[in-house]
C-alpha cells in the first residue's frame, strides 16, 4: 500500500482502495454506527485542522517531544529485553505506525539492530486481518512477532488480538504501546495517561493513510484489509516532521520510575458510566489519545477531565477541539485518566 512513509520504516500489509469510498461525514457516520453498521464499513471526512489548532499541536509537541521520547526508549529497552534482537515489530495500523517507526529507530541507535516493521489491521468486533497474519507466518517464527500500538484505552483492542491469536499456535497476544493508564500490559512506556502527539491529528501525521476498512463488495476473501491514500494531502503531511521532533529527544538512558495505579481503567470506566447512566461502555473513550479521537471523528457529548490537570498544557489541544466544536467540558477526580471522551447516544445526534 502507498504511504509517505519510507519503505525501509514499515511495510503496510493493506489493500490500497483510494478512490472506492466515499467518506461520510460524522453526524452521518455516527447515526449509521448507533444504528447498527460496523464502524470498519465507512470512513469518516477527516478533520481539517484550524490554524489556531494547528498552533496548539506544535506548543504541546515542542513541549511534550520529551515526556513521549523517553517512554518510546523505555518501551523499546523492554522489547528487547524480553523477546530479543530478532523480534519482528507488527504495528496496529494506523495509530501504531508511527509508534512503530519511532521503536524501530530507537532500537537501531542503541541496539544497532534493523528490526523488520510491518502494520496490519484489527478492528473490534471483526477481528484481525487473517491474510496479512499468514503472510508474516510464511515468512517469520511466530514466537517472533510482537504486536505494537500507541495506547491502551479501555484494553478493547487487546481483548480483540487475544481472541484472535487463539487461532495461531505461537503468536503471543502481548501488546507493546506507549502508554498503558488502563494498566492491562507491561510492555509499556509508562502507565501514565501520557501525550501522544500524533493522536492529535489523523492521516497527515500517519503517513496520509486513512483508518482501515472492511467492506466485502471492496475487500474480497484473498485481500488484505483496506485503507486510503491521500495523495491530494501531501502539502500538509507532518509525518516525519513528528518522527523527528521525538527522535530529537531520544536519550540512551530511560531509567525513570514508573508510576502504576492500583486496579484497571476499566473499573473506572463502569463508574463513569453508571454516574451518567451509559449502558454501552463502547461511548466512553478514556484517556487523551481516545478522547482526542471522540473530538476529531465521532459526535461527542462531553469531555470530562481530571481536576488536577484544568490548566495543563498537556489537555490544551483537548479544550481547543472542544470549543471549536462546542462540547461541553467537566472537571472531576479520576485516578488512571487525565480525561475521558464520551460520544452522544444516536437519539441525541
Amino acid at each position: 500500500m502507498k504511504t509517505s512513509y519510507k519503505r525501509d520504516d514499515v511495510i503496510l500489509l493493506l489493500k490500497d482502495i483510494t478512490g472506492l469510498v466515499e467518506p461520510l461525514p460524522t453526524k452521518e457516520r455516527e447515526k449509521l454506527i448507533q444504528s447498527g453498521k460496523h464502524y470498519s464499513e465507512m470512513l469518516p471526512v477527516e478533520y481539517v485542522p484550524t490554524e489556531k489548532y494547528m498552533q496548539v499541536y506544535e506548543d504541546v509537541l515542542n513541549t511534550y517531544a520529551h515526556t513521549m521520547a523517553a517512554a518510546v526508549g523505555k518501551l523499546s529497552d523492554k522489547i528487547i529485553e524480553k523477546r530479543g534482537k530478532d523480534v519482528v515489530i507488527v504495528s496496529l495500523a494506523r495509530a501504531g505506525i508511527p509508534i512503530g517507526i519511532l521503536v524501530k529507530h530507537y532500537i537501531k541507535k542503541k541496539y544497532k539492530v534493523d528490526v523488520m516493521h510491518y502494520s496490519i489491521s484489527i478492528i473490534r468486533g471483526r477481528g484481525i486481518d487473517k491474510n496479512a497474519i499468514k503472510y508474516l507466518l510464511d515468512r517469520y517464527r511466530p514466537e517472533q512477532i510482537l504486536f505494537l500500538d500507541g495506547w491502551i484505552g479501555k484494553g478493547a483492542i487487546l481483548n480483540q488480538l487475544r481472541e484472535a491469536v487463539k487461532d495461531y499456535e505461537g503468536v503471543s497476544s502481548e501488546i507493546a504501546v506507549v502508554a498503558d493508564p488502563a494498566n492491562v500490559t507491561e510492555l509499556c512506556g509508562t502507565h501514565e495517561d501520557i501525550l501522544i502527539p500524533s493522536s492529535c491529528l489523523n492521516s497527515t501525521i500517519s503517513g496520509l493513510v486513512s483508518r482501515t476498512f472492511l467492506r466485502d463488495d471492496i475487500i474480497g476473501p484473498d485481500d488484505f484489509h483496506g485503507a486510503v491514500y491521500y495523495g491530494e494531502l501531501t502539502a500538509s503531511d507532518l509525518s516525519y516532521s513528528f518522527i523527528n521532533a521525538i527522535e530529537e529527544q531520544f536519550g540512551l538512558d530511560n531509567d525513570f520510575e514508573e508510576k502504576i495505579i492500583p486496579g484497571t481503567g476499566i473499573e473506572e470506566v463502569n463508574d463513569i458510566a453508571t454516574e451518567y447512566d451509559i449502558d454501552d461502555i463502547n461511548l466512553i473513550k478514556p484517556g487523551i489519545g481516545e478522547t482526542t479521537r471522540v473530538l476529531l471523528r465521532r459526535v461527542p457529548w462531553k469531555v470530562l477531565i481530571d481536576e488536577r490537570y484544568k490548566n495543563d498544557k498537556e489537555l490544551s489541544h483537548i479544550l481547543r477541539l472542544a470549543e471549536e466544536k462546542n462540547v461541553p467540558t467537566e472537571y472531576r477526580h479520576m485516578n488512571h485518566y487525565k480525561c475521558v471522551g464520551i460520544i452522544k447516544k444516536v437519539s441525541d445526534v
